[in-house]
């Protein structure tokens, strides 16, 4: 070997080893500007959080829940002040039936409280609440009945005895999952039964007559309500008389999949990705316009992180570095004062704390994959 071929093979090696690290460093934002993101939008809740510790009070513990667990999730510690009081807010709501609520959208509530005390539970402080949450939240489930027949079994809506809802049993799903319950849980195992039947699908897992009329564009996505098949004058339904397949009821249908262990090679996980290959974007929520974009993008980031793929390619081929285009999207709409707001005020986004929160937990999933 020469002196010159000896002295070269270490610097060719030094350079094709920082290759791929490169390549991953492109699929993330900039981690300082990313964290100065972060901040902007902390200064923008501490200042807007109420001396108890609350967000959004009207609407109960639920927006403060998300915003504490967004918080942690994004990198502050359960002791922050900010996190500390919030939480310390949400815990006055736990009910003597062990659900987490004060004025309805008790599942909501309930899931979201679980997701936030189980970020702060140092210690195990929390471990008996999260207990008694979880229980209500099972009989939530149970409300529906046990006929696996029937189209609402396994599935949750805003509180017991509530018609059931993709985005109800999506929470109820994490909060499981986050509690500790394993994919051979038999209440994990029921939701997905109702949320392969909320599935435009039809087949062995969905026996609905919606998904036997689901077009192209809607195969393989999920709708919000699988019962509003029997509402002539339901928004959701399509010409055909069918129901319409939406972004963020997909990817939360594609998320509580792989967090209950579905493997990404089952048909029901396969043709949801299929979906959103041909409707990736970040620019609306599909099928819903701009309604619920800020819900959207939260579902969006916790889908794509547990799909586990730092680019992904749309229908077309093209690859898109999800995080770095999330979080360039989410930078670019960012108010001087470091908050989020949407102009379409459905679903109560045209509050920017509520904004703010989905924004931070979505910001959270864009930090650089660890290999």
């Amino acid at each position: 070997m020469t002196t010159r071929l000896r002295f070269a093979l270490p610097a060719l090696a030094a350079v094709l080893l920082a290759v791929p690290a490169a390549k991953a460093a492109d699929t993330a934002p900039d981690a300082k500007e990313l964290q100065a993101t972060l901040d902007k939008a902390y200064d923008y809740l501490k200042g807007k959080q109420g001396a108890d510790g609350n967000w959004v009070p009207r609407v109960g513990p639920g927006v403060t829940a998300l915003t504490a667990a967004a918080l942690v999730k994004a990198g502050k510690p359960a002791d922050d002040p900010v996190v500390k009081k919030a939480i310390e807010y949400v815990e006055k709501f736990a009910q003597k039936d062990g659900g987490v609520y004060n004025r309805g959208l008790e599942t909501y509530t309930t899931a979201l409280a679980i997701v936030a005390f189980k970020e702060c539970n140092t210690g195990g402080k929390y471990d008996k609440v999260i207990e008694a949450a979880v229980k209500y939240l099972r009989g939530v489930q149970e409300s529906n009945g046990a006929d696996d027949k029937e189209l609402k079994f396994g599935g949750a809506g805003y509180g017991k005895d509530s018609r059931p809802d993709t985005s109800n049993t999506g929470f109820f799903v994490e909060a499981l999952i986050a509690s500790g319950a394993g994919k051979d849980d038999p209440a994990v195992k029921k939701a997905l039964t109702f949320l392969s039947r909320a599935q435009n699908l039809p087949g062995e897992y969905n026996d609905q007559p919606f998904a036997k009329k689901a077009g192209d564009d809607d195969l393989g996505g999920f709708v919000y309500e699988p019962g509003a098949q029997g509402d002539e004058k339901s928004p959701k339904r399509t010409a055909a008389g069918g129901l319409r397949s939406e972004g963020g009821m997909t990817y939360v249908g594609l998320k509580s999949f792989l967090y209950a262990g579905v493997d990404k090679t089952d048909k029901r996980v396969k043709a949801a990705v299929e979906w959103v290959r041909k409707h990736y974007t970040l620019d609306e929520n599909p099928g819903m316009k701009t309604a619920g974009l800020f819900y959207y993008y939260h579902t969006f980031a916790k889908a794509m992180d547990a799909l586990g793929e730092d680019e992904f390619a749309d229908a077309k081929g093209t690859k898109h570095a999800w995080r770095k285009e999330l979080f360039d999207k989410l930078k670019g709409t960012q108010a001087k004062d470091g908050s989020w707001v949407n102009t379409d005020a459905s679903f109560m986004e045209n509050s920017p704390e509520l904004c703010t929160a989905f924004a931070v937990l979505s910001l959270s999933y864009t930090k650089a994959a660890k290999k």
